[in-house]
């Protein structure tokens, strides 16, 4: 799915970009976004967001490349998901269920990633959803 234009910039300014592309993304999807950038002293949320009867923490994984090809087929081969690792993951749950505790929130929750790839050269991006990739109760 396309997010919107962007230009070069630095690895902090991909990471800011990405997560506001990967919040715009999941409000065309449907969610609410609840807040960003939810910080303690083990871990961060990137997005926390709500659909239907479920709260989901999202961490965003946004990676800024150009195309090598006019095909643009290229770029898929890169998954930036696949860099968030099993323990980033699980201080993400452990920080997800402190906002859930401190809120007296009862609702399930996920967790999720957001894959962000940005095309420098041809200004865009492409965002992937995957939802529940750990489950919310691992502390």
């Amino acid at each position: 799915m396309e997010c919107m234009m962007v230009t070069r910039s630095s690895r902090s300014e991909v990471g800011q970009t990405g997560e506001r592309l990967a919040a715009q993304f999941l409000q065309r999807k449907g969610y609410e976004i609840l807040g960003t950038n939810y910080r303690k002293k083990w871990g961060e949320i990137d997005i926390i967001a709500a659909k239907g009867k479920t709260v989901h923490f999202v961490e965003v994984k946004a990676v800024s490349r150009e195309s090598t090809s006019g095909e643009g087929s290229r770029e898929m081969d890169y998954r930036p998901e696949e860099l968030v690792h099993k323990t980033k993951l699980q201080k993400v749950a452990r920080t997800a269920a402190t906002y859930m505790e401190e809120r007296g929130d009862a609702r399930e929750y996920q967790i999720d990633v957001v894959g962000v790839i940005m095309n420098e050269k041809a200004h865009t991006a492409r965002c992937r959803l995957f939802e529940q990739v750990i489950d919310g109760e691992i502390s």
